[in-house]
């Protein structure tokens, strides 16, 4: 009798045989955030290399962002951003455009346009076009806690050894590699540095390893003390501002929780280890003198925005054109104006720094940019925080898988914002303004639906 051949059962087993793949995408595919990496990073290099102004190697490498983004979308021939993307990102190119021609030398406001379409609408650009998913928002995000470990290190070893920018008398002002010249550049990067870590502390991504929570708290904990050495009063307005509105946006149960462990770590941290306690404390009562009794500083600041003022109200639909400030100072500010800051230490003689800017970011568009510029730089902001916050708070009522990144959004977005009120672009972190303005933007105008798929 011939054998009858019978098929094997199915295993209850039995199914598409999964395709391994990286956890990260490979990359392959990651590639094209390299050079997003490298413009947060190449800050960090020292500030006679890292350039003063424009054309580091941040910028360099942020140009080349934008090239990469370029070449991507004629590869790919893809729609590159939505409608309401478009004219968000795009709306302060209009104002930047205008102060330009209308400005009395429109060649000399050359250089400021470039300036202003990098920051504020290219790179931003780049950022949302070169994220694919949220494990790329965590990657920029990673990058810019190294970096804030970087130089919040540097800064407490300054602090530390007397080898920091003159503060007092005495050259103890943490200032990392920025130097003197510098001086809110270091307290800048830890700040985004400290809201990314506490972002992640808050809402650890669900695929993440057990020990990334603890870590990502303890270094916000820890990014505290070179914060506060940086003696950046504005900084600390803007972070503490940054971090109760995020903790606000996750509960009140956990947000009273973190507030308490915060108190109980700077207690410890000033109290108990009399970290700089006598300076600090002087440095943070002097927020509330700054109307009554303002020091040097604060009165040079209010004769730079009253200055602003005056030539806002000399032409304020078109102001008086990009990079016009500096020209028009001194036929509008009052006698009562120093000639410059002094500037000393970390590595660096005495010198004077010329004040050209009225460090306030809207007085300084008000000023050179008018009402026209004003309302469309400023507008887009709003369009953009509002967005992160509006998606934020959908994003949680679901349950999102990425909250972790809505929430890093919406802190920088919201530090940028208030800290803007103390200070404007200049410096090699300039760049990084528009990295965090591309985070946000990448969240706020369509980050959930493509990180619901990551």
């Amino acid at each position: 009798m011939a054998a009858v051949l019978t098929p094997p059962a199915p295993s209850t087993t039995a199914g598409p045989r999964a395709v391994a793949r990286p956890p990260w995408g490979g990359w392959r595919s990651r590639w094209p955030l390299l050079p997003l990496v490298a413009t947060v990073l190449l800050p960090a290099l020292p500030h006679g290399a890292s350039g003063g102004g424009g054309g580091g190697p941040a910028d360099v490498a942020s140009g080349l962002a934008v090239l990469v983004c370029g070449g991507r979308l004629l590869r790919l021939r893809q729609r590159p951003l939505s409608a309401t993307a478009a004219l968000v990102l795009g709306l302060p190119a209009v104002g930047f455009a205008v102060a330009t021609v209308t400005a009395a030398d429109p060649a000399a406001a050359l250089p400021g346009l470039v300036r202003y379409l990098q920051v504020f609408v290219l790179v931003p650009i780049a950022v949302c076009l070169l994220l694919r998913d949220a494990h790329g928002f965590r990657i920029v995000g990673g990058s810019l806690v190294l970096l804030a470990v970087v130089q919040g290190v540097t800064g407490v070893h300054q602090y530390v050894t007397g080898t920091g920018a003159s503060y007092m008398g005495d050259d103890i002002r943490a200032v990392g590699t920025f130097g003197p010249g510098d001086i809110m550049g270091m307290a800048t990067v830890v700040a985004y540095g400290l809201l990314a870590a506490a972002a992640c502390a808050l809402r650890t991504p669900r695929s993440a390893p057990a020990w990334l929570r603890p870590c990502a708290a303890v270094l916000a904990v820890a990014l505290i003390v070179p914060l506060t050495l940086s003696f950046s009063r504005g900084v600390w307005i803007a972070t503490a501002a940054a971090v109760l509105v995020v903790l606000a946006l996750t509960g009140w149960r956990q947000a009273w929780a973190s507030l308490a462990v915060l108190g109980a770590a700077g207690v410890v941290l000033v109290g108990g280890f009399g970290i700089g306690s006598d300076m600090i404390a002087d440095r943070a009562a002097s927020v509330t003198r700054v109307t009554s009794t303002p020091d040097r500083s604060v009165s040079d600041r209010y004769a730079m925005w009253n200055a602003a003022g005056a030539m806002w109200r000399e032409r304020p639909a078109v102001g008086v054109g990009l990079k016009g400030f500096p020209a028009h100072r001194d036929g509008h500010a009052s006698i009562g104006l120093s000639s410059g800051s002094d500037t000393a230490g970390a590595g660096q003689e005495f010198r004077r720094q010329a004040l050209l800017s009225p460090h306030n970011m809207y007085l300084l568009v008000l000023s050179e940019q008018g009402l026209i510029g004003l309302t469309a730089l400023v507008g887009s902001w709003a369009a953009i925080l509002a967005g992160a916050v509006r998606r934020l708070w959908r994003a949680r009522s679901r349950g999102h898988a990425a909250l972790d990144c809505g929430l890093a959004a919406v802190a920088l977005m919201t530090w940028q914002c208030v800290n803007f009120l103390y200070a404007d672009i200049g410096g090699p972190t300039t760049v990084l303004s528009g990295v965090v303005l591309g985070l946000a933007a990448w969240w706020a105008l369509g980050g959930p639906d493509r990180a619901s798929t990551a």
